[in-house]
């Protein structure tokens, strides 16, 4: 095993909230994080009933805890229960603050949790008005604004769905979205700002109306409350909240009623409409801050997200456990590279969570922090593809050395995760910590058998877990439900990532599963390639995929190069030297090609899948998911690929 890069001192174990809860269900753990979650899967019904209650969910319980089915997502959790998702947010009621926004132009608001109530309460009876009733929906095409989660928070009291993209999305890519969710209601601003550009989201909004006949009432707030906003064709949001009346009750539904609909990314046909309940995901943000991330009252949370990553709708979920929120609208790294640790020293932040592709872009930026005080942050959360291990070193020489830093994954299908960080286990180089409590995450062959520490395979759950869909809007047979997740294993979720177990009890993704290369019979993981070529100091990052070729895969490399760098023979030697001498010879890529850009989605996650059907000769139906979608047309009809 190797030296681990951070370990969690005895006194910060023994004054964790995993330590407080293993004593409040009388589970004597050893501070062994692996005996605490094998206990949780072996009694799901004790875990999440004493979960509900540590966690002080408002509601009525009921009897039952699982009402279990043969089938995997028929069963049910918390079945006779009744609860509201905004109460559950809004339980603190005084003037500390409860959301923080910056934008990039550097202003700033703030709003109280008193303030925050009232104008929940406030929104909540204008949609009344509308005669919205629960299960219609509410579709917001909205920058990362405090009115956002107002709009948001004010749907769940009502037992309205909502549905929201960021304004970074094509006109499109909305309209392929919402129109399938057929919304009464549409929430959007004026304009945002990004990478020093402000850009009119208005402009959009006349196509998306006439595509989608469902909208029958149009809300538009500011981006800066100080500028006056007269719209004639549509409804001024700061109207409303002025001049509605407060409506202070709390309806409480059945657990599972759906509270916002998630989509997939969408990159190769239309995005599923992924719904999500709102107790479902209430106890599961509640598990993942409190025991996962050691998150408590009066704490501060900041994600960099958009509202169309679900990392938007698991940082509002923080506002559950008394923590304050800091949202931040804009580009990463402008006006300056360091705008976000700034903001975390600036508000001293507890938790900062980020993407993965922003830690690197750091780490070859070679930016150190020596110049700020990040002494508060005490956890730094990394998602949204790999982090590799040396960005994990990066994080602890230039960052903040006494830090729990966790990679963590699940996604848009649970709005939350099934391998994430734990205040009782070690950070290892490039490895995930451990699974999440309560779900019985696993690692598979290809028939279906569990594999053991230092072997890999592909990432399951064996057992029914809160926080799954409650279906896709529109899959009324459930097929593409049954497609998504229980098409390779009978009656066993199967994640789509091919995934390693380590000798640390831990987990180190080695991509997606319909991303994997097969050279020769031979299943590679990508990420295992990325790990090597994006450490070389000329490669700014690359693009991986497998091409049918002579009855076979051939393993191809797309590289994009710092300062537009020229890829000549000796660099392509270089780098198949590297991911042979590191990897194996079976991960060495048959072509190596330089290319402008990679494509992305609107989350930053590279797109492989798009670009394996290009090079193979197949039809892209969908490129609005795609962040920069001319990109793509780069990959067709290469003459090196012939």
């Amino acid at each position: 095993m190797d030296k681990p890069l951070w370990q969690p001192s005895e006194v910060k174990k023994e004054e964790s909230l995993l330590e407080d809860f293993s004593k409040f269900i009388n589970f004597n753990s050893e501070k062994n994080f692996k005996n605490l979650w094998e206990w949780s899967v072996k009694n799901p019904e004790k875990f999440w009933s004493k979960f509900w209650d540590y966690s002080k969910i408002i509601g009525d319980k009921g009897k039952e805890t699982i009402r279990e089915n043969k089938i995997f997502n028929k069963t049910k959790f918390f079945p006779d229960s009744k609860i509201n998702y905004a109460e559950n947010i809004l339980k603190k009621k005084n003037d500390d603050t409860a959301i923080h926004f910056l934008s990039e132009k550097g202003f700033e608001e703030s709003i109280t949790w008193k303030d925050l109530y009232e104008k929940v309460c406030k929104f909540s009876a204008y949609l009344k008005t509308l005669d919205l009733k629960k299960g219609d929906r509410v579709a917001a095409y909205v920058p990362n604004k405090i009115e956002s989660v107002i709009s948001f928070l004010a749907c769940a009291k009502n037992g309205i769905i909502w549905s929201s993209c960021s304004p970074d999305f094509g006109t499109l890519g909305v309209i392929d979205r919402f129109k399938q969710i057929e919304p009464s209601v549409f929430i959007t601003c004026d304009y945002y700002f990004y990478n020093g550009k402000k850009i009119n989201i208005l402009e959009k909004v006349e196509e998306i109306l006439r595509q989608i006949p469902s909208i029958k009432k149009t809300l538009v707030f500011s981006y800066n409350k100080n500028e006056k906003l007269d719209y004639n064709d549509y409804v001024n949001f700061s109207k409303v909240l002025n001049e509605s009346k407060s409506d202070d009750t709390f309806e409480r539904f059945e657990f599972n009623h759906p509270v916002y609909i998630l989509y997939s990314s969408g990159t190769t046909g239309k995005p599923k409409c992924i719904t999500h309940g709102a107790g479902n995901v209430l106890i599961e943000h509640n598990k993942e801050f409190m025991l996962h991330c050691d998150i408590r009252n009066n704490d501060r949370i900041f994600y960099y997200t958009t509202t169309g990553w679900m990392m938007w709708n698991w940082l509002v979920g923080g506002l559950a456990t008394g923590s304050s929120i800091f949202l931040f609208d804009g580009a990463p790294v402008y006006p300056k590279i360091d705008i976000l640790l700034e903001y975390c020293q600036n508000k001293k932040i507890n938790l900062f969570g980020v993407s993965a592709k922003y830690i690197d872009h750091l780490k070859n930026e070679e930016f150190d922090s020596k110049h700020l005080n990040l002494s508060s942050i005490k956890m730094i959360t990394s998602t949204g593809s790999p982090l590799a291990g040396e960005s994990f070193e990066y994080v602890y020489n230039n960052i903040k050395k006494d830090v729990h830093l966790a990679s963590i994954a699940g996604g848009t299908d649970l709005v939350g995760c099934l391998i994430l960080g734990n205040l009782f286990s070690n950070v290892h180089k490039g490895e995930i910590q451990g699974q999440s409590l309560g779900i019985d995450v696993d690692v598979f062959t290809d028939d279906g058998k569990s594999i053991s520490d230092g072997k890999k395979g592909e990432l399951v759950v064996k057992q029914p877990f809160p926080s799954m869909p409650v279906k896709f809007w529109g899959d009324d047979d459930g097929q593409k439900y049954h497609k998504a997740y229980f098409s390779r294993f009978k009656n066993i979720w199967h994640h789509g990532d091919f995934i390693e177990k380590t000798l640390n009890h831990g987990f180190i993704i080695k991509g997606r599963s319909d991303a994997t290369l097969n050279p020769g019979g031979v299943r590679i993981g990508t990420a295992e390639i990325y790990q090597q070529v994006e450490n070389i100091d000329f490669i700014t990052e690359g693009l991986v995929v497998g091409q049918n070729y002579n009855n076979d895969v051939r393993v191809v490399l797309f590289v994009t190069t710092k300062e537009n760098k020229q890829l000549d023979d000796e660099k392509i030697k270089l780098i198949k030297s590297k991911i042979r001498k590191n990897c194996s010879p079976k991960h060495v890529p048959s072509i190596i090609i330089k290319v402008p850009e990679i494509p992305r989605t609107k989350s930053g996650k590279i797109v492989e899948l798009a670009v394996k059907k290009i090079i193979n000769g197949e039809t892209i139906k969908n490129k609005e998911a795609i962040a920069n979608p001319s990109s793509l047309n780069y990959f067709s009809n290469l003459k090196e690929l012939k």
